[in-house]
């Protein structure tokens, strides 16, 4: 094996391996880039997250949306339907979301929540983290689907709580018995037992 050469001017990066040792590597060469794409971060685990879903009082659902097409609307409709948290939906561009009051921002809302669900595009997400920082919430859940590892690390590194790539509604039903294979069967995910 021969060692590569890395010319003066070219940044390194120092990668963290899966395993926890770390090498040194030309920031331009295809393995950085591989490595910085691959997900190394890792949230809370169900344990944890049980515990946080258990011990919220409230939920502010930042990218909220009042189209009922969208799946913000259908976590909102199961958060406000089989919980007991008090939900919360910002959108700055809507009135109202399912019956209630939309608010413009998280800083408008009448307390500071437990839990910030955002649906917002990865891109999005190191501002939101900023927002949630300032209003005082100390657990950030990004919704299923969406991820930004460089967010999570550094909400973490502001004391934040931070679950990503996760739905709060399928977590929810998880943990308190309402989900089962019934749910997948038909492409609906039920918060109902089927009955036998």
């Amino acid at each position: 094996m021969t060692d590569t050469a890395v010319a003066p001017d070219e940044s390194v990066v120092t990668t963290q391996l899966t395993n926890g040792l770390t090498c040194d590597l030309p920031a331009s060469s295809p393995l950085a880039k591989l490595l910085k794409s691959q997900r190394t971060w890792i949230g809370p685990d169900a344990q944890e997250r049980q515990r946080i879903l258990r011990a919220a009082k409230s939920v502010a659902i930042v990218g909220a949306s009042p189209n009922s097409a969208r799946s913000s609307y259908f976590v909102g409709t199961y958060l406000q339907q089989s919980s007991n948290y008090r939900v919360y939906f910002v959108n700055p561009n809507a009135d109202t979301i399912l019956g209630e009051k939309a608010y413009p921002d998280l800083a408008s809302l009448p307390e500071v929540p437990d839990i910030v669900d955002v649906f917002r595009k990865a891109s999005d997400i190191p501002s939101v983290i900023d927002d949630v920082i300032a209003s005082g919430a100390k657990t950030v859940w990004v919704q299923l689907g969406i991820w930004n590892q460089d967010a999570a690390i550094y909400g973490e590194s502001k004391g934040l709580t931070v679950v990503m790539d996760r739905c709060i509604k399928v977590e929810h039903a998880r943990f308190n018995g309402g989900l089962n294979l019934f749910g997948f069967d038909t492409g609906l995910i039920s918060s109902r037992k089927r009955s036998h």
